[in-house]
């Protein structure tokens, strides 16, 4: 099974609010994950960015991609 670790959108409209989870790579953006390893909402100000450092770790070292947007804020939220 090809695992990566994205986006999952929630909150309202024009108020996203999102999850970092890890989910099958065949699996639509919304769709079932297998863990949530951490959030982030872009409405605050300063945005709120919180992960799982450790388990983000655990999924990359057994082989799960991470998305574009979600290594972007792996990184931001090392600079904090």
């Amino acid at each position: 099974m090809a695992t990566v670790i994205r986006l999952q959108r929630g909150g309202r409209k024009k108020r996203p609010f999102y999850a970092v989870v890890v989910m099958d790579s065949r699996n639509r953006r919304d769709g079932a994950f297998i863990e949530k390893v951490g959030y982030f909402d872009p409405c605050k100000d300063p945005e709120v960015i919180e992960l799982d450092m450790e388990a983000i770790k655990k999924w990359t070292d057994t082989g799960a991609q991470v998305s574009d947007r979600v290594a972007y804020l792996i990184k931001q939220s090392s600079k904090a």
